[in-house]
């Protein structure tokens, strides 16, 4: 998994309106990028919708937001609309974002094993350094783990 000190890797895939979002367009600007296991599903949607409901807090403080997970364009559109959210989302279903990051790791639940994302948010400087990473997520209330330095 990429560790605090570690620089932004360099990445590119499509966000929920097909666009193609790259790490480069970060350069110069904190960031905060999200990775969580599937869209629409409760704990994604309350961790999502805390972000949505800090949004303006979090911008003010100089964040920009990124989601990933490995569901399609479509799904990650849909999950966005219902849920009014005003990031961008990455649909990276050969997970090369997810990869890079180093959050595709062997889960349990409910007595089995299985690969998948383990939900995890790295915080970025401007000069694209990790300086925080969050693994025991607060899905509804994530905001104020982001914030807290």
């Amino acid at each position: 998994m990429l560790q605090i000190g570690e620089a932004l890797p360099e990445f590119e895939a499509k966000n929920q309106d097909g666009k193609v979002i790259k790490s480069s367009n970060f350069k110069g600007k904190k960031l905060v990028v999200f990775f969580y296991p599937k869209a629409s599903t409760p704990g994604c949607t309350m961790e999502a919708c805390n972000l949505r409901d800090n949004y303006s807090v979090l911008k003010k403080q100089g964040y920009q937001l990124l989601g990933v997970s490995s569901d399609s364009e479509k799904r990650q559109l849909n999950f966005a609309t219902k849920n009014e959210l005003p990031f961008d989302l990455l649909a990276d279903e050969d997970h090369d974002v997810i990869n890079k990051f180093g959050v595709w790791q062997l889960k349990k639940f409910m007595g089995r094993e299985f690969m998948g994302i383990v939900r995890t948010t790295f915080v970025f400087d401007e000069n694209s350094i990790c300086t925080n990473i969050i693994e025991k997520v607060k899905t509804k209330d994530h905001a104020a783990q982001i914030l807290e330095k």
